[in-house]
């Protein structure tokens, strides 16, 4: 099996990086720029105007576009498009976390693509050709866009929820200053937190061969995570905490931990996920962790070894005799820690109820009506997904 890593991304961690947005536009030949960015957080904290200043000092023109939701929205990345074109901008630089870096991806879809709609590349019509570049100076450890080939976005129109994956859009450059993240609220904080474990983990559950030492990378990374989430709530400028974060939501999501396994990966839990937030506008981590447990004992049977094996690397568990009653344990251990952080294990947790028909068009959606299956380390059809929203409602 021939495994694969592509990181072309120039990462620079630490106190300060967001002060060199300028010298890494300039060697990138940037002349106008679209700042894309979320909330009006950016501005008021002060950190938009570093950024510009920079860019005055370069000789870079820019243009900035704000706005970005979670769950990012089509209707504003074609208005990016629009405004880039028509701007002539040739670099779009993503201030904020995961949804802004996502949003700037797809415009700069559209802007490389001449001919279509940049929402074909999420439905799978047609892929990618190109892209323009986009560089990212990161205030949300969550995601992991800010190395990964991944895009998601929400089209209003029938609350879909899809994602385009391409090396095409993998950022040229990442700027990671930790303490960016302090003033990131709790709530925000721990949805990031399991964003980072489920990239993770829907990377360690595959159906092939496994690697130990990318295994045991994983259960580090992991374990690095559940601690340091905890350390960020209780206090938002531990510094080390927020670093190590923000380091493991990179390394989450650029593909490291598929190297040596099988590189699908399952994404059950996603896809399932994707359907709860274009329906019902929920944190994506958040709905993550709502469905894990349910996605969990329904396919943990498959191989209860490997989960008793995560249980063990992760949370120390003590093995048995029983891979089956381990792998219940581990799945307990996780729906303990997602507690702790205050994250929802359940749908009524997670503040909706969604009726039999409506999960019914939510598997129905899942599936792409009946075109695909989800998973890998369990096949999972139109019914058993129906089962794991079902058992999820608890």
């Amino acid at each position: 099996m021939l495994t694969s890593l592509y990181t072309p991304t120039h990462v620079l961690l630490g106190q300060g990086a967001e002060t060199k947005a300028g010298e890494e536009l300039r060697k990138e030949g940037a002349r106008k720029v679209l700042i894309h960015y979320g909330s009006d957080r950016i501005i008021a904290d002060g950190l938009m105007k570093r950024v510009t200043d920079q860019l005055d000092e370069e000789g870079i023109s820019y243009i900035l576009l704000g706005g970005v939701k979670p769950n990012p929205r089509l209707s504003l990345v074609r208005e990016g498009i629009e405004i880039a074109r028509k701007e002539n901008a040739d670099f779009i630089l993503a201030v904020g976390g995961g949804s802004v870096i996502d949003s700037a991806k797809a415009i700069a879809y559209g802007l490389y693509d001449k001919d279509g709609d940049v929402w074909d590349f999420y439905t799978g019509k047609r892929k990618p050709e190109g892209s323009y570049p986009i560089g990212v100076i990161l205030t949300l450890a969550a995601t992991g866009s800010e190395m990964s080939d991944s895009s998601v976005i929400t089209n209003e129109d029938g609350n879909l929820k899809r994602g385009c994956n391409s090396d095409y859009c993998r950022p040229r450059f990442a700027l990671l200053n930790p303490e960016l993240t302090y003033t990131v609220p709790p709530y925000q904080t721990s949805c990031g937190t399991a964003d980072i474990m489920m990239h993770t983990m829907e990377r360690y559950f595959h159906s092939g061969e496994s690697l130990e030492l990318t295994d045991n990378l994983a259960f580090a990374l992991l374990k690095t995570v559940t601690e340091n989430g905890q350390k960020a709530l209780s206090n938002p400028k531990d510094y080390e905490a927020r670093k190590n974060l923000m380091w493991a939501s990179s390394l989450s999501h650029n593909n490291l931990l598929a190297m040596g396994n099988d590189q699908r990966g399952d994404w059950a839990c996603h896809q399932i996920e994707h359907e709860l937030s274009g329906m019902f506008d929920v944190a994506h981590g958040a709905g993550l962790t709502a469905i894990w447990a349910s996605w969990a004992r329904y396919v943990y049977h498959k191989d209860p070894e490997r989960f008793a094996a995560l249980g063990a690397g992760v949370f120390g568990l003590r093995r048995t005799a029983s891979p089956e009653r381990d792998a219940e344990e581990t799945i307990k251990a996780f729906e303990n820690y997602f507690s702790s952080i205050h994250m929802p294990i359940s749908l009524k947790e997670l503040g909706i109820n969604p009726t039999d028909k409506e999960i019914d068009e939510l598997a129905e959606k899942a599936t792409f009506w009946g075109g695909r299956t989800l998973g890998a380390f369990m096949i999972l059809g139109k019914d058993a997904i129906k089962a794991i929203y079902t058992a999820a409602r608890k």
